[in-house]
């Protein structure tokens, strides 16, 4: 790890931490809502973001619009039943519409449970716990409670050893507050989350020398959120979506960066 690696990193947080340079990614969504609302937009969006950008944002639309201008009041108003025929005909990739309705229903059980999807988060949390695997774990059972054995792809669990990338990147947008990431979740410290870990960061933080795995897995999340923690004790995943402009934003996809 380079000595002027800090310096980089804040460079380069600084620089692109914008919200031009935010689309094309799915956090878009999360500006037209506000409380409960943008949670559910945050869970909608963040379990469909993967594949291309473009089905992705097509599909995120397709699923909001499905639910009216307020995504906790459609849960609230509708029965089980009625939320899979809102869904009947959604298709992303391989998730079907059954998929996408039973996660829902998770989350509309959440709600009525906890109140909020964050309270739900909350009571699978420990400050006491190393790490918010457990709350992950806990979270992920909880509101894919209308799946067989309470596990989907849509919101995979670390007890399977999956980086959550997706999980961990709803709590990025939730539990941070900046010039992109919209926040709402306040009771989530920062200082506990783990980078959303795709292939684009992978790649990154390998050549910054902050990982020494072969494949994205748990542990490379977990060794890469300790290298940027090094930097950012606080707020370790601070960085992650400026270094992740890099290979997806239209305008940064050919440009290299380089640490002096």
């Amino acid at each position: 790890m380079k000595k002027n690696t800090g310096r980089f990193l804040e460079n380069i947080y600084r620089t692109y931490t914008r919200r031009e340079y935010v689309d094309p990614d799915p956090i878009l969504f999360l500006y037209e809502y506000e409380g409960t609302d943008r949670e559910i937009a945050a869970l909608v969006a963040s379990s469909l973001a993967y594949g291309r950008v473009g089905q992705i944002l097509r599909s995120v639309r397709a699923a909001l619009d499905a639910m009216g201008s307020s995504p906790s009041d459609f849960l609230g108003r509708s029965s089980e039943l009625q939320i899979h025929a809102a869904f009947s005909a959604f298709r992303h990739r391989f998730t079907s519409g059954e998929d996408l309705a039973r996660l829902l229903c998770g989350a509309r059980r959440a709600l009525r449970k906890h109140g909020s999807l964050q309270n739900a988060f909350l009571s699978c949390y420990s400050a006491k716990d190393e790490t918010l695997l457990p709350a992950l774990s806990g979270f992920s059972r909880e509101l894919c409670a209308f799946f067989p054995d309470h596990a989907s792809s849509l919101l995979p669990s670390p007890e399977n050893g999956s980086a959550c990338k997706r999980l961990n990147l709803m709590l990025r947008w939730l539990a941070r507050s900046d010039a992109v990431d919209p926040g709402g979740w306040e009771l989530v410290p920062e200082s506990r989350l783990l980078v959303p870990l795709d292939t684009h960061m992978f790649r990154i933080a390998g050549e910054l020398g902050f990982h020494s795995r072969r494949s994205a897995d748990l542990s490379a999340a977990l060794e890469i959120t300790r290298a940027f923690a090094e930097f950012a004790p606080d707020d370790p995943v601070k960085y992650d979506f400026a270094l992740t402009r890099f290979g997806i934003h239209p305008l940064l996809g050919k440009k290299r960066f380089s640490v002096q």
